[in-house]
């Protein structure tokens, strides 16, 4: 259905560019028109659907590039994935992406998956059989054994297993390959997150096989060694990028600046229980880590708006919880709606896709009451969304 989607303010670009008392006119899932209301009321055909936000802002859908679908954001999301038959994480993937729905998403990037679930939720959403956002899925992590994440499916030993598991990712579709470099909160029994999975040429072979098919390569990465040698084997993004060392944090200013000149982009990953996360953690602990966020920003990294949704605490639908980490760090509203919107689609290979409202790009709309350029908040109050040209109700 032809739809003709008007506000007080239409962010038509990065930079707090605007249009005042714009519209959007959407035709077959794509933006086709963009202007003054007045302009593209008038070029807009008869019997077209109308929505009006006079004291609305509307803008790009907003990217987030780092979830978990098959995770359930409960308090032991492990035992509950493990526990539940491919029918019911199915059932759970398509229920938490309407919370990202509900909260402006339509974008986002899937860091891990059992038996290609997610991959075959993305397939129905974009033909258009179940609701939810665009997915990009990286299927099943590679992980070292009884590694990061094992329980997804992914555990290899050697070059050629690691070969073999890329492979199979691409063969069922997978948009990127996902690699857990280091280990991780969430596995009861496996390493420290500290401690590096894989060396720097098993890296390396994961990023080589992952190119043959075109892909990028997002590594999880915790502590320093397995930082140094995801950025040594030419990954395209690092997942949290913490900094932890056995003996606390060690951030080397000399990678930061390899990982800024070679254009890796890194992904906090900021659950929307952040604060909450620094209270468990300790304030003084929680400050060194987020301060080496800051410093790779200072030192020009640039930054990925992701939730790890899924996780406990970590629920996918308040994804400005996740924003105001970003504000934390000395970032002005209007530069973290540019985050949100075509700094992350670009980063992920969407620019000819979504992440800006002009022609010819896949009509990806959010509608919010009030100014989110000064004030974030305004996130909160979502008014309409529209996802690949699809109305949310």
């Amino acid at each position: 259905m032809d739809t003709l989607i008007s506000a007080g303010r239409v962010v038509t670009g990065p930079h707090g560019r605007l249009l005042a008392d714009g519209a959007v006119l959407v035709r077959g899932g794509v933006i086709t028109d963009v202007g003054p209301r007045g302009e593209v009321e008038t070029r807009a055909p008869a019997g077209v659907a109308r929505h009006h936000h006079p004291d609305g802002t509307l803008l790009p859908g907003l990217v987030d590039a780092h979830v978990h679908l098959a995770l359930d954001a409960g308090p032991d999301p492990v035992t509950a994935l493990c526990e539940a038959d491919d029918a019911s994480v199915a059932k759970g993937i398509a229920q938490r992406a309407l919370g990202l729905l509900d909260a402006g998403v339509t974008t986002v990037r899937d860091l891990g998956d059992r038996n290609g679930l997610v991959t075959a939720f993305r397939d129905a959403v974009a033909a258009g059989r179940m609701p939810g956002p665009r997915v990009l899925a990286a299927g099943t992590p590679l992980t070292g054994p009884g590694g990061h994440c094992w329980f997804m499916g992914g555990e290899v030993s050697g070059e050629d297993a690691i070969r073999e598991l890329v492979r199979r990712n691409v063969e069922r579709g997978a948009d990127l390959v996902k690699v857990m470099a280091t280990g991780g909160g969430i596995t009861r029994g496996g390493p420290p997150i500290w401690a590096p999975q894989f060396t720097a040429a098993e890296l390396r072979v994961v990023v080589e096989e992952a190119a043959r098919a075109g892909l990028p390569v997002a590594a999880h990465a915790h502590g320093t060694e397995g930082i140094v040698a995801a950025v040594a084997a030419g990954v395209s993004t690092i997942e949290h990028c913490t900094w932890i060392d056995r003996d606390g944090f060690r951030l080397l200013d000399d990678v930061v600046d390899e990982i800024a000149a070679r254009g890796i982009r890194v992904c906090p990953a900021a659950s929307p229980d952040w604060r909450g996360f620094a209270e468990r953690f300790g304030a003084e602990r929680a400050e060194e880590m987020f301060g080496g966020i800051r410093r790779m920003r200072e030192r020009g990294v640039r930054l990925l708006t992701g939730t790890d949704a899924g996780v406990s605490r970590a629920v996918f639908d308040d994804f400005v919880s996740s924003l105001e980490f970003f504000a934390y760090l000395g970032y002005t509203p209007a530069e973290i709606v540019d985050l949100a919107t075509c700094e992350a689609a670009d980063a992920l290979g969407l620019r000819e896709v979504t992440g800006r409202i002009l022609p010819g790009l896949r009509a990806d709309i959010l509608v919010v009451e009030g100014d989110p350029l000064r004030d974030l908040q305004a996130l909160r109050r979502v008014r309409l969304v529209m996802a690949d040209g699809r109305l949310h109700a």
